[in-house]
Parts: C-alpha cells; structure tokens; sequence
C-alpha cells in the first residue's frame, strides 16, 4: 500500500501515547509508574500507552493481551521486561524472526523480521483484567494500526481473550471460532488466525506451553504467512 511507511507508524504511537480515553487505566499504570517494585526503584516506569513493535512490512501479526504493570508498563516495549518476555523473543529469534533473543528496552538494537507484535489493550490493566469498555476503547486503536500494517496474512492471538477481541474486531461470531492452541481459522478477506496458549509465567511454568509446543506455533505461522 502506497504510503505506510515507518514515518506514519511513528506518527501514530505519537497519538497512542498520550490516549487517556479509559481513566481506570491512566490512573493505574501512572500510580503503579509512582510506586514501582522494589527491583525497579531506580527506574522512570514509562507508565503510558505502550506501542506496538516490530518490522513496518511484517506478514505476521503476534497480538497479546495486554501490558505487564512491571514489564511493558515499565520498558515501553510490548512483552519486554517480563518473564512473557523472556520466553517469547528467544523464541522469535529461534524461528529466525529476531536478530537477537532478548528484548530489554526501546533503543536496544533488537529488530524483527516479518513479524509485529502489539496488544487489545495497551495500558496496563488492575489484576491484569481490562473491561469491556476497555477493551472496546483499545479496539479504535488496533483498527488504525492494522490499517499501516498492509502486509499481514496471518495474527497469532497469545491466548483467548486476544483471540476474542481480534474476533470483535473483525466483527465476527466468536461461536465459529473456536479458541484452541494450534489452531487456525481462515478469515475473510485471505488472512488466518492461530492460536496459541499465551507466554505468560502461569503457562510456561507450569508446562501448559512449552518451548517446543511454541516452536512449532512460529514455525507454521512462518509458513502461513510465507516468511523465508
């Protein structure tokens, strides 16, 4: 598409970063940006709508849940400074979709090939549960931001509630899609969801996901979206 270029993407985490449309949310991440964790006393949290990440051309979309309060909230990057984090970019540079398999912080020199992750929602919510309305707030946001994403054949939703909203967003029946690690539904207009089971630390650890199991996600992923 003439005219997506990294400038415009640029343009629109400009006006992403300082949406305050759900009050909840601006109060919470600002308060936990206050507060901190122990570990992290020493930092300036980013405590902002987090943006989305990754190669402007990417064929593969990865969509999360939401921001970690100590990880994205804190990095500014999308599943960076958390133990989601930790499993998913060694994974993306096992699959040959990073240049490197750690992701600390913006500015860091990790690229992505192919490949854009971003979030339904992309403030850190309370209990890491956003609400309906919040949920449908962040919707406006991820329709424009797919809108300069015109390469992308196939989302990854990290887990059901992702899976759902990319649903809601397309307005379709989440009845005749059924969430299941693995699996994929054809959308319209020629582009696939797949599920996986989400890299958070009470999957991983407990063996829900493993490593392996992810492996095998990315690599069909790649396939679907014709990536190397």
């Amino acid at each position: 598409m003439a005219g997506v270029t990294p400038e415009r993407l640029e343009d629109f985490y400009r006006e992403l970063t300082a949406c305050r449309r759900c009050e909840r949310l601006a109060a919470w991440r600002e308060e936990v940006g206050r507060k901190k964790r122990r570990a992290y006393l020493d930092e300036v949290y980013w405590a902002k709508p987090v943006p989305g990440f990754g190669d402007p051309a990417a064929r593969l979309l990865i969509f999360g849940l939401a921001p970690g309060a100590h990880g994205s909230n804190r990095t500014g990057r999308m599943f960076t400074g958390d133990a989601s984090g930790d499993f998913l970019y060694p994974a993306l540079w096992r699959a040959g979709l990073a240049n490197r398999p750690r992701s600390e912080r913006p500015g860091d020199g990790l690229e992505l090939f192919g490949v854009y992750i971003t979030a339904a929602v992309r403030c850190a919510p309370p209990g890491n549960k956003p609400t309906r309305a919040e949920f449908a707030a962040c919707s406006l946001w991820t329709a424009r931001e797919l809108a300069l994403l015109p390469e992308v054949r196939v989302y990854l939703a990290l887990g059901r509630l992702a899976h759902d909203a990319l649903l809601e967003l397309h307005g379709l029946v989440k009845a005749r899609f059924p969430f299941a690690h693995g699996a994929e539904h054809a959308l319209p207009g020629g582009r696939v969801l797949q599920d996986s089971y989400h890299v958070s630390r009470q999957n991983t650890q407990t063996g829900r996901l493993t490593a392996a199991m992810f492996d095998a996600v990315l690599a069909r992923a790649k396939a679907l979206a014709g990536i190397g």
